[in-house]
């Protein structure tokens, strides 16, 4: 899932009423002409994004199938709700929607519930696959071996700099650190020469939650170890990793940055708005030289976003973020994204197949990351020249994707996640060494996966 500034809640009546209404939707019984696409409408009234692609979609899945009909089941509710919801309708075979829309975060979770069905027969006789890229597939791919979804976009992590700041600072327009000391210089030499600002936010600790375990900490912890390791969940053994020598170095990464004050005060980085705070505030302000954060931070600033900044494109430069001694490959981006999957109890899962298809044309697909500011996860799309021209930076961004991560998507990540950014703070505050951070989060760990963990190094 992506972790990106997340709508202003909305009141616990008007969801209840809204998902109530929709699940009525649901329930129209198993007409062999009708597809139902259940889909996360957002809970701003403002946004209407994907329920504008998805009304044109149907249009031309109706004029290319006569007789065929789409009906589409919104559900205007936050990620959590929406998934809840979700997962209610596709218990039964009356409410349960041909195609829904599924956070790969959650998709082996509700392939564990019997939710979901392997469109591996489907996959097979499909050309388009061709060009989905690797990292892509394999985050629609459960412990089965069979892929459960199609992907329709995603997003990469990396290190956007103020160049205004660097040239204070005597540090080049173009600069493209190699490992991690040349992170830690940069930020010490604005500290020394550009008093004032902060030299580098990473997020951290238990409040910002999911923002400081995958945008802070699993930045870094993927970037350790060998091209290939699995430092945080090994699948072939399906089993946790626990807190080895790539885990403390990044806790202790952690600690250089607010032990020296290179980060921003800790009160502030363990506020759980920081995010907010960075985009709308620290870097348009020119208050902060160097962020670890999301490809979607430019949608804020242009004249449509909530912190229109109209030079933003001039003023920050972008940069990988690089593994820890600049090992192969050298680069190191985390991912979410999002993928259409035919629910297990659809009466119409070759129409939804077809659908799927239609929303996957190249056209369609272009255009859905274009106005959803998506990361593309097709080499055709990566290549259109809308795409590449949608806004400064999706070029750079979208050339992550290669050296991309995908979190673990087993059923008791979030628990996971918990004793991680718990393990953040206490290194981040200084309460305990990074060595005796990663010795409580052993202890979580086993108890959270009954025992299935592996020591770190092994598998």
């Amino acid at each position: 899932m992506p972790v990106r500034p997340t709508a202003p809640l909305i009141l616990a009546a008007t969801l209840t009423a809204a998902v109530g209404l929709t699940a009525c939707g649901g329930g129209s019984g198993s007409d062999p002409d009708t597809v139902k696409v259940a889909y996360n409408r957002s809970t701003d009234n403002k946004i209407r994004f994907k329920d504008n692609h998805l009304a044109e979609v149907k249009k031309q899945f109706e004029k290319a199938h006569p007789g065929k009909k789409v009906k589409l089941i919104p559900i205007q509710a936050q990620d959590n709700d929406y998934a809840t919801k979700v997962q209610q309708m596709m218990r039964s075979p009356k409410t349960a929607p041909d195609l829904v829309y599924e956070d790969t975060f959650r998709i082996n979770s509700d392939i564990k519930a019997g939710y979901l069905r392997p469109l591996d027969d489907y996959l097979a006789t499909w050309k388009s696959w061709d060009q989905f890229v690797d990292t892509a597939k394999a985050a629609a791919k459960a412990e089965d071996g069979k892929t459960y979804g199609v992907p329709d976009g995603t997003d990469t992590r990396g290190l956007w700099f103020n160049k205004e700041i660097f040239a204070k600072a005597g540090l080049p327009a173009d600069w493209a650190p190699k490992n991690w000391d040349d992170v830690l210089d940069a930020a010490r030499t604005i500290k020394k020469k550009v008093p004032g600002v902060i030299p580098l936010n990473v997020y951290t600790g238990k409040a910002p939650g999911e923002t400081s375990v995958m945008q802070g900490f699993e930045m870094l912890l993927y970037g350790t170890g060998d091209a290939g390791a699995h430092p945080l969940y090994d699948p072939k053994a399906k089993k946790w990793v626990t807190g080895g020598k790539g885990f403390q170095d990044a806790l202790a990464f952690l600690r250089t940055v607010y032990s020296e004050k290179l980060g921003p005060d800790i009160s502030d980085a363990l506020d759980p708005n920081v995010g907010t705070t960075v985009y709308s505030e620290w870097l348009p302000e020119g208050k902060l030289a160097i962020a670890l954060d999301g490809s979607w931070l430019g949608q804020n600033w242009l004249k449509t976003g909530g912190k229109p900044w109209p030079e933003w494109s001039r003023t920050l430069g972008l940069a990988a973020m690089p593994t820890q001694h600049g090992q192969a490959p050298g680069k190191v981006s985390m991912s979410g994204g999002w993928t259409w999957a035919i629910s297990a109890k659809s009466k119409n899962p070759d129409l939804a197949w077809k659908f799927i298809e239609q929303l996957q044309t190249k056209d369609n697909a272009v255009t859905w990351d274009v106005v959803d500011a998506q990361i593309a996860v097709r080499k055709d799309v990566a290549r259109d020249p809308e795409y590449t021209s949608s806004m400064p930076g999706i070029t750079f961004f979208t050339s992550l994707v290669k050296y991309t991560h995908y979190r673990p998507t087993t059923p008791v990540y979030p628990q996971v996640s918990t004793a991680i950014g718990e393990a953040m703070e206490a290194a981040t505050t200084g309460d305990s060494s990074p060595e005796k951070a990663a010795a409580s989060y052993d202890g979580q760990l086993k108890s959270i996966a009954d025992g299935a963990t592996v020591a770190a190094g092994r598998g």
